[in-house]
């Protein structure tokens, strides 16, 4: 009796911890179901007006090149540009000499501006080869300014270029790892003239988001307003969004950067699908969905193997050796049966049901395009 008293207990006490399990799991479960849709920083959905990146370009020459630069025959303004550099060095070339050179080539600088940065201050540049240089490998750039749009020099550009790929070549042959005609020079350019980002002189602040969205702008004006009290921002279409900025430029900084930590949950994209056309693929979000729709789908194959016949005839009938071409055509259908693709309401449904089908992804392509023409698929097709 003490031994099945004992192992009732133990039974008991084991359905106590089984029901104990399965309600945690139960809240639990109810615990994500209620979970509100994924947030984001306001940061990562929209940028200040005014605060962006500029773009720098320049031509410049790169010399100490071993043998690999540009043959002046072919580029002239390799030349040109050597003398007018040498020019202004106080070296005077005779006119009409004829400069065979090898360890020069004329290159395009390219640089970006970020904002705030200040006269000093050394950003990356780009280096790509103009002419037919074989290789920019352990060359050096000469200085170079660097100007944006308006033409005005923003950036004095000058440095030893690192190149991320090698080769090598002899009579005839050629091994080449990566791009050797192309480089970085990290701080390779210093800054000499500021762009001034303006940061709510007039009193308000103008976001941008992203992507055009009333749903996703409506949220972020929300959240602002919780965070600093009503009539703070204000949407003016589903892109801008107006935030009233503090007076004191002191302030703005703060302001900012509480404004950029907000958490904002995006409201839902339109449903699209993005095809390739190049390369085929297909690429579908979440709020994709089909209708139920019949779709017959094969393929055609033809293969043509074509062989050479070679008739010879006796050594004393002195004829001629004649080669003849025997060709063998086949052509292979395959599938076509009317397959039956049901609706979905979720993205694993639409794959399921696509996948149904056994086409690959170029002949999606075309299913998907006429799913659409018929009004079975409730999405938009954007053909890139």
């Amino acid at each position: 009796m003490q031994t099945l008293a004992t192992s009732l207990k133990r039974h008991s006490r084991k359905m106590q911890v089984g029901v104990t399990s399965g309600l945690r799991l139960c809240l639990l479960l109810a615990a994500f179901i209620a979970l509100p849709s994924q947030a984001e920083r306001l940061k990562d959905l929209a940028s200040i007006q005014g605060v962006r990146d500029n773009p720098l370009i320049g031509y410049g020459l790169m010399v100490g090149l071993d043998g690999s630069g540009d043959q002046t025959m072919q580029t002239p303004f390799t030349t040109q540009s050597l003398n007018n550099m040498l020019g202004q060095l106080g070296v005077t070339v005779p006119p009409g000499t004829n400069m065979q050179l090898k360890n020069v080539a004329a290159v395009m600088v390219t640089a970006t501006l970020p904002p705030f940065v200040r006269p000093g201050q050394t950003i990356d540049v780009t280096v790509s080869s103009l002419g037919n240089a074989k290789s920019l490998r352990g060359g050096t750039l000469l200085m170079t300014p660097l100007k944006g749009a308006d033409g005005q020099v923003y950036a004095l550009a000058q440095g030893n270029m690192v190149v991320g790929g090698a080769g090598a070549s002899a009579n005839g042959s050629k091994v080449q790892i990566n791009q050797l005609s192309s480089g970085r020079i990290p701080a390779g350019a210093i800054v000499e003239r500021a762009v001034e980002s303006p940061l709510g002189g007039d009193g308000t602040l103008m976001l941008e988001l992203n992507t055009s969205d009333f749903g996703t702008a409506q949220k972020a004006v929300d959240a602002i307003n919780r965070s600093f009290g009503p009539g703070t921002a204000t949407a003016l279409d589903a892109r801008v969004i107006q935030v009233n900025a503090p007076a004191r430029p002191a302030e703005r900084v703060g302001f900012l950067a509480r404004i950029e930590s907000i958490d904002v949950a995006p409201a839902q994209a339109i449903a699209k699908v993005v095809i390739n056309a190049r390369t085929g693929s297909v690429v579908m979000n979440q709020a994709v969905k089909i209708n139920d729709c019949a779709v017959a789908h094969g393929n055609l194959s033809v293969v043509i193997n074509t062989e050479p016949v070679i008739s010879q005839p006796n050594p004393l009938a002195g004829g001629e050796t004649v080669v003849a071409q025997r060709s063998q055509i086949e052509i292979s259908q395959g599938g076509g049966a009317l397959q039956v693709v049901r609706g979905g309401a979720s993205l694993s449904d639409v794959i399921k049901g696509l996948n149904t089908l056994g086409a690959n992804p170029q002949d999606l392509v075309s299913i998907l395009q006429a799913m659409k023409a018929v009004g079975c698929l409730r999405a938009e097709l954007e053909i890139i």
